[in-house]
């Protein structure tokens, strides 16, 4: 794996009210991810960027959702998220981490 893949790998990280309480009680962060990401580059991107030790990656593919607009219907683009759970100990400040 290159680090010029790696760098593309992670999108955003997911900012929620279900996240938040992940990343408080479990040390697990949720971040968008791209398609065509495996577990094993996710990790390995994470590690990377973060300079963390990740312990297990779990990944979900969100279908998006059929909307109306007027008379047409649109539909929201599919989203693939990424849990990662962290080793004891570890922590990612995102304040830093730019």
């Amino acid at each position: 794996m290159n680090n010029q893949r790696l760098m593309k790998i992670l999108l955003a990280p997911v900012v929620s009210e279900k996240s938040t309480m992940l990343a408080d009680n479990h040390s697990q962060i949720a971040f968008k991810v791209s398609s065509t990401a495996t577990k094993q580059e996710i990790k390995a991107a994470v590690e990377l960027l973060f300079k963390v030790e990740v312990e297990s990656v779990r990944v979900l593919n969100q279908a998006g959702k059929q909307k109306r607009f007027g008379k047409s219907i649109g539909r929201r683009s599919d989203v693939r998220k990424a849990y990662i759970a962290l080793k004891d100990g570890q922590e990612i400040n995102f304040s830093e981490a730019a």
